[in-house]
This record gives structure tokens, sequence and C-alpha cells, in this order.
């Protein structure tokens, strides 16, 4: 029997710790969050929940609300996710990050454009060492996005030879009639719409502006209706850079492209300059614009009881496309094997668990990294990003996925890179 912390009881913590109530070779789950009644609130759902209040700014109290658990799972914001790995080191149990670590404190000399990357190099072999020393395993990006988009990712490239080209998209149509433009964390949500993004180019790592390089598509989803998606600031196309060789059969391009309500709503803010955290002077007040809109903007429900309320209120639309294409050589011949993702939308997410849409995608695509620590089947030691999974545990993820209602169809058709990708 095992006993799991999850720190963080937000909308995908929440969603985690409900999951983990159900495993049959769990004895305990420690809900933690800096609000106790947000630990409180998930534990009351839970049979196995013991909710503990933890200030993710010590690590010491991460170590100690963490005691005896073989795995600590960090769904905090993102500033914290060095204090919870180190944590996690030091206790010498396994680790699972819904994001990757921002600002390692040993890559704060590399300058701020490069620090994240550099970050990422530094997690998986200096980091990746201490854990492979303590015989443990840490994955980093297990949500949906990086999460389920990097298994499927794998799966595309599997059909293929050789890859040149991976591009991923993501495109958001839930939309309430009240004011909601995301569905998740908004200040993670705001922050991202203001970063440049990371895209991989010729075997090379580069920086792309927000909302830039649109493309459109037309998709069954959307009655073959072009919709519209952008360059956008995600992991996926850093870990395909790193991990090329070895994972994605050589793979030169990747792209990450987002699309939908939030893009629609923050667009507009941040050509206008709303969405930076520079501080300004407005009528001899100092201000930051990024904090104003975010004041603004509802946060992410994730009580049943309110989900239900948005529901009952009307919906305007009540979709999604989660989309892969991988171009490359199979046979010889140029081809595209395209992958589109079915999940459970908003109404169908609530009444298969009381949760929404966002929080069923990501959250259940991150428990599923969880069932794979707590089912033994994680046999790497050392750090990992969610892409480096074996065949064996992809085949597993996507196994038990499909038990959830997360299936997808793949096409494999003649063609080659089109020009909007060039």
């Amino acid at each position: 029997m095992k006993k799991v912390m999850v720190c963080g009881c937000g909308v995908q913590g929440s969603t985690i710790c409900r999951k983990l109530d159900l495993e049959e070779n769990i004895e305990e789950v420690i809900c933690a969050d800096y609000d106790l009644e947000a630990a409180k609130a998930v534990c009351s759902l839970m049979k196995k929940g013991t909710p503990v209040r933890v200030d993710a700014s010590d690590i010491e109290q991460i170590k100690k609300a963490a005691q005896g658990c073989e795995l600590l799972v960090n769904v905090m914001p993102i500033q914290f996710g060095v204090n919870m790995l180190k944590a996690a080191m030091e206790l010498g149990c396994c680790y699972q990050d819904l994001a990757a670590i921002e600002n390692v404190p040993e890559c704060m000399d590399v300058d701020p454009y490069n620090r994240w990357i550099a970050g990422i190099r530094y997690m998986y072999n200096e980091y990746g060492k201490v854990f492979a020393q303590n015989g443990t395993t840490a994955i980093i990006g297990t949500g949906s996005a990086p999460g389920v988009m990097c298994v499927m990712a794998r799966k595309c490239v599997s059909e293929l030879d050789s890859c040149d080209t991976l591009n991923m998209m993501v495109y958001e149509g839930v939309e309430a009639k009240r004011f909601l433009p995301f569905w998740w964390s908004t200040d993670v949500a705001l922050a991202d719409m203001q970063e440049d993004a990371y895209a991989l180019k010729d075997g090379q790592i580069v920086r792309t502006k927000p909302f830039s390089h649109k493309i459109y598509r037309n998709w069954p989803e959307y009655d073959m209706k072009p919709v519209m998606m952008c360059e956008h600031a995600h992991d996926e196309p850093v870990y395909v850079a790193f991990n090329s060789e070895k994972y994605f059969k050589g793979c030169k391009n990747a792209y990450f492209k987002y699309g939908g309500v939030g893009i629609e709503f923050s667009e507009p803010l941040y050509r206008s300059g709303l969405l930076s955290w520079n501080e300004e002077e407005i009528d001899g007040q100092e201000v930051i614009p990024h904090d104003v809109i975010l004041k603004h903007v509802p946060l992410a429900p994730k009580d049943p009881e309110q989900i239900k309320e948005i529901i009952d209120e009307g919906l305007v639309s009540d979709g999604g496309a989660f989309v892969i294409e991988a171009y490359g050589k199979k046979d010889g011949k140029d081809v595209i094997v395209e992958l589109h993702l079915t999940a459970p939308g908003l109404v169908e997410s609530y009444e298969k668990a009381r949760m929404t849409s966002e929080m069923y995608l990501t959250g259940q695509g991150a428990f599923l990294y969880t069932k794979l620590f707590v089912n033994d089947m994680i046999d790497q030691k050392g750090l990992i990003s969610s892409d480096m999974l074996s065949d064996k545990q992809i085949e597993q993820y996507i196994e038990w996925a499909k038990e959830l209602g997360i299936t997808y169809t793949m096409e494999i058709k003649e063609g080659s890179v089109p020009a909007d990708l060039k």
C-alpha cells in the first residue's frame, strides 16, 4: 500500500487526489495546499484523503508533510517547482510535476531569454543524477499539454521511418454564456499569453512572438470550417529538440499552436500592452497592467456545484480540438500522420466525474502518469520529461486513457510539409 502527497488542491490537483482515492493500492493521499480549506474541500469528496496546510516556499514544510510518501505530485504554481523537486530529492522519493521548473538556481547566471531552456538541460543532467543515485524517478510536463500531447506525439512518430516536422495543436472551444475566458489557472494562462514561444526550426530552438505565425485548419470537429491557431509558449518543442534522435526519429522542426476562446480574448490585451509586467504610471498611480487584468478575470471553476451552475446557465459552445500532424518518410514516401484526440466535453465531463472538461483532460491525463508510478510501471531512474516513456508505457497509458473516454483516431496519407509550417 502506497502513500502519495499531492501538493496543490486547485483545479487539476483536486482531480488527481480524487482519482488516487479510487486506486486499490493507495493507503493515503496527503492533500496539501497553502489554503487548508481548499485541501479540506477536496478531502470531503474522498475516503483516503488527509488535508494538510503547506507553504511551498518552505522546503522543510514540504518535507515534513511528505514524510513516508513514495511519490510527491506537484500541482503548485511554477515558481514553487524548485522547492518541490528539491524536497523530493532530499526525501529520496519519486516526483511528478505537471509543468517544468522555472528559474533553476544553478542557471540564474544564464541570460533570461535562454534561462528556461538551460534549466531543462540542467534538470535532465544534474538533478537527474540525484534521482538516479536515490533509485527514484522524476517526470516533468505531465498534464494535458505537455503530457497527453507528448504521448500522442510519440504515437504519431512511431508510424514513421523518419520525422521531419511535428505540429502539435490545441483549439479551445468551450465557451460559457457567463464571462469565463479560461478553464484553468488564470495566472498561468495570462503569463503564457505574453511570453515568447518556443519552436524547433532546422534543428535549433528559436523564440517566436506570441500570436504570430497563424495557421488555419479545416477539421471535422468544426464541420470542416477553418479555425485559426498561432504560436503559444509551451514546453513540447523544447522536449522534442532535446530528445529528437532517441524519441522522435530525427525530427528537425516542431511547433505548438494554440487557438480558440482564450486566444481571442488575450490577443487584443497583448497588443495593447495590457499583459505587460512592467510597472507604469497612470494618473499618478504606479500599476502593473498584467496584475490589473488578472484581478478582473474570474477564476476557473472547480467546485461541482459551481460547474453545474455554469452549465445550467447555458453554453455558447462545448467543443474543442486536439490534433497532431507528423510529417516524414514511410517506405520511402512523403507522408503525414494526422492524429485527432477525442475527450469528453464540459457537459459529459460533469456527468462522468463532476468536473470541467479542462479538469478532466488535464487532471486525468496527469493522473495516468501517477497511475504508472503507483502501479510500479515506471522503471526509468533519473529525471525525464513526459515524452520519454518507453513504448510499453505509452501503450499502457493509451489503454488506460481509453477507459476514461480519452481516445484517438489516426490517418496516414501521402503528403509533405505545408507552406504555412516552412
